[in-house]
């Protein structure tokens, strides 16, 4: 995945730089960006983290967005735009967050690709693969 720091279109996965990590949302326009939870939600129980809507001005939080710029089979991959924002939409107000399992990463690809993913999940597979090789 490459990341750059263009104008976002319709439809397009963003992400901003919150201290060690990244979140993620699907751009709609400037006022609407569709998120789950917070950049910061260090402080709301996982329980109250819901998807929502949020302006690009709340969702970057004074840092700089980038935008998805996808290449070789991730542009077959990614659905329309259309179908990533009517996906995302649809999942406004949900709840079920989990840092590990279901987390704005996660709803960012699921919306956008089709597939629940984030890098965590990549993270724990090597650590897997490493604890049965011991």
């Amino acid at each position: 995945m490459k990341w750059t720091q263009k104008t976002p279109e319709y439809g397009d996965m963003i992400r901003v730089k919150v201290r060690f990590y990244y979140h993620y949302g699907i751009y709609v326009d400037e006022n609407t960006v569709v998120e789950f939870g917070m950049p910061d939600n260090g402080d709301t129980p996982p329980d109250d983290i819901a998807v929502m809507i949020a302006d690009v001005q709340s969702f970057s939080n004074g840092e700089f967005v980038e935008t998805l710029e996808c290449e070789g089979d991730e542009k077959k991959r990614r659905r329309r735009p259309r179908d990533i924002v009517e996906t995302a939409l649809s999942h406004v107000g949900e709840k079920g967050y989990n840092i590990l399992n279901n987390n704005c990463e996660h709803f960012a690809n699921q919306c956008y690709f089709g597939e629940k993913r984030s890098f965590l999940d990549d993270v724990r597979a090597k650590i897997r693969s490493k604890i049965i090789k011991i």
